[in-house]
């Protein structure tokens, strides 16, 4: 068994009569320590597929299954100890709590878990050791999303979800997000997984898989995933 697989997974939305298959019948790998781009464009079932494999919505066929457990079987407290202890969230907008300094929205996610990371490092290898008492406001983008990188990866998690993570920053710090991503999939064997819309974000994924109409329309393994450095858009 692969570290992460789909199987024949539906998503079904109701409004009223109107059915909408956001997923229709999806099935895919991701082997442990990959770091996996998911492609497509929207409405193709990006965001309702990272939803349900980090525990936040629920599919309405299928499996889905994370290191040999079926998370598609686990009720409402376990999907809650899922996302707490096994998933690590990086969305688009930062979500910082304001009036917690960076440091302390870092610590305030490993005080969730029973094996954190310390939080000082991991600011410190996000390059922020500096502004650790700076709050949300007095931050940049790049530097906010950092923070709100670093406070994913201090719960230790068995996976890092990303929703189109430099979705709202400019090319330069967009590139430095990607890199700090590729370093921890690299040097801390964790499993990595973002959405996103920019087709040029593949050549540095171990893994593609292409979304279209709510169904993988492909998924490659690449043999040679390139720096972050070397890709432009």
């Amino acid at each position: 068994m692969s570290y992460i697989e789909f199987r024949d997974v539906k998503k079904t939305y109701r409004t009223g009569d109107v059915e909408v298959n956001a997923l229709n019948g999806a099935d895919f790998y991701i082997d442990e320590g990959e770091l996996c781009v998911i492609l497509g464009q929207s409405g193709a079932g990006k965001t309702t597929l990272l939803n349900i494999l980090g525990g936040m919505d629920k599919l309405t066929s299928g499996s889905v299954y994370l290191d040999g457990r079926e998370i598609s079987a686990l009720n409402d407290r376990d999907l809650a100890l899922y996302r707490r202890f096994d998933v690590g969230f990086v969305f688009q907008f930062y979500n910082l709590i304001p009036n917690l300094t960076a440091i302390e929205n870092i610590e305030m996610a490993s005080q969730l878990v029973k094996d954190p990371m310390d939080p000082e490092k991991i600011l410190n290898d996000v390059g922020l050791n500096d502004r650790k008492k700076n709050f949300p406001a007095q931050l940049s983008g790049g530097e906010q999303q950092r923070v709100a990188i670093a406070r994913a990866v201090a719960k230790n998690p068995k996976l890092l979800l990303c929703d189109e993570p430099t979705g709202a920053l400019d090319y330069q710090t967009g590139k430095a997000i990607l890199r700090l991503l590729q370093s921890l999939c690299s040097e801390k064997k964790m499993t990595v997984v973002i959405i996103t819309h920019n087709s040029a974000l593949t050549a540095m994924a171990d893994r593609v898989i292409r979304l279209k109409n709510g169904m993988v329309e492909s998924n490659v393994k690449n043999s040679d995933p390139v720096p972050v450095d070397d890709i432009e858009w």
